[in-house]
């Protein structure tokens, strides 16, 4: 996040700096706060579910190449990144049933 930026904005904003796509905020998902969650340090992540609309996919500024992975294919991710994700699917799964 910039100063003065709210999470909302800063999630937009990157990611159009990453993948050039545009995309607005369809709603926050969840927080992710538990204190071993980065070896690295306490660090808190905001999910937000995005909705595209516009631009084309290609890397940028930190992100040498951009892919869209289906949700089915996702492998392991970092982190507790893998557990946000099948979050995300179980919520979808209810959505839809």
């Amino acid at each position: 996040m910039e100063f003065g930026e709210t999470t909302e904005q800063a999630v937009v904003r990157e990611v159009l700096e990453e993948t050039a796509l545009e995309t607005r905020v369809k709603t926050l998902f969840g927080v992710y706060s538990t204190p071993n969650r980065d070896p690295r340090g306490h660090t808190v992540s905001a999910v937000y579910e995005l909705k595209k609309i516009g631009g084309k996919l290609k890397g940028g500024s930190d992100a040498s190449t951009a892919t869209l992975i289906p949700l089915s294919s996702v492998p392991r991710l970092a982190f507790d990144h893998s557990e946000i994700v099948a979050d995300f699917k179980r919520k979808s799964k209810r959505k839809t049933a």
